[in-house]
């Protein structure tokens, strides 16, 4: 499809054959049937879609230096500072609302508040149409992997003047299908105390304690990729800053399928085929390459590439809090 990249990645269990699905409260594993030639199949959702942007954002941050990775170097963001001592709390690549984060929001940029900011910045006025294009461009020299993963600033109209929102134009998810569940359990000892009669027993972690466990075992799991090509297009950038968000979504799922899919502890996934990876994304290091020529080439639209510290305030926060609770 010319207006989409789409991608089918089949994966396998990295040692035996038994996986652990996502979960969701009060529902647990998320069973479904899909047609398969006259009938149906069970199958289930291995990873959903706002866990999968999580999960292709964060191959891109160092846990470690609590920074991007170097292949990101030159791309800008919003890093959030304490204001009492400055260390570091968060950012718009780690916080799951981005740019439209209460970390972001309630922070301030050399004594400015960052609603403010944003908003001038994306030029939001009262009674004047939004203009997605001015939108983009503005996202885009904040934090251009916003533009990859959807950011929606849903506050009242009177913080945000007609709510702008970018959807995902990356899309992934992980399915297994045609699967079996695999019931095993346990049983948690207590070699100290024998007996709990009459004393603290199993709700404060004494005694012994038996647990069923369900995981699951599938004829086929297939991580599925959408690239919207089209949405790209549709943020009026230059040809060289569409170019590189669509080599950033490339790195992210690259650097993803090369070794970021131990989603849990008892689900550690693999390519079946490596070989197939290879056919629809370059080496890591090729798109790394990519990457840092493409960044160099849109300096303008980037600006510095450096990233935008903002001072977040826990006193400033709650009164911010509170004056939009009213605005509400």
């Amino acid at each position: 499809m010319a207006n989409r990249e789409l991608f089918d990645i089949e994966l396998r269990p990295a040692i035996g054959s038994r996986f652990q699905p996502t979960g969701f409260p009060d529902i647990g594993a998320a069973v479904f049937k899909r047609p398969d030639g006259d009938g149906w199949v069970d199958c289930l959702l291995v990873e959903s879609t706002q866990s999968m942007a999580n999960r292709l954002e964060a191959v891109g941050w160092d846990k470690a230096n609590l920074r991007p990775v170097a292949a990101l170097d030159g791309i800008p963001y919003v890093r959030v500072v304490a204001d009492e001592d400055g260390r570091y709390l968060t950012s718009s690549r780690t916080e799951a609302h981005r740019l439209a984060s209460a970390f972001v929001k309630d922070a301030s940029l050399d004594g400015t508040d960052m609603r403010s900011v944003i908003r001038d910045r994306l030029g939001l006025r009262d009674d004047t149409p939004i203009a997605p294009r001015d939108i983009a461009r503005a996202v885009f020299a904040l934090d251009p992997l916003c533009l990859l993963h959807g950011v929606f600033f849903a506050e009242s109209a009177k913080v945000w003047p007609g709510q702008p929102r970018i959807a995902r134009a990356l899309t992934a998810f992980v399915e297994a299908i045609d699967v079996q569940p695999a019931v095993s359990g346990g049983v948690k000892r207590d070699d100290v105390r024998h007996s709990v009669s009459g004393t603290a027993g199993a709700t404060e972690g004494y005694g012994f304690i038996p647990f069923h466990r369900t995981e699951w075992v599938a004829r086929r799991i297939v991580a599925s990729f959408d690239l919207d090509l089209d949405q790209l297009g549709s943020y009026g950038l230059s040809p060289v800053a569409e170019s590189l968000l669509r080599a950033l979504a490339h790195w992210e799922m690259r650097a993803l399928l090369d070794g970021g899919l131990r989603l849990r502890t008892a689900c550690d996934l693999v390519p079946t085929d490596p070989d197939a990876v290879d056919r629809d994304l370059p080496p890591l290091s090729t798109l790394a390459d990519e990457i840092r020529v493409l960044v160099d080439a849109c300096a303008e639209e980037l600006g510095t590439g450096d990233a935008l510290k903002v001072v977040w305030s826990a006193k400033k926060a709650k009164k911010a809090g509170s004056t939009n609770a009213l605005e509400e």
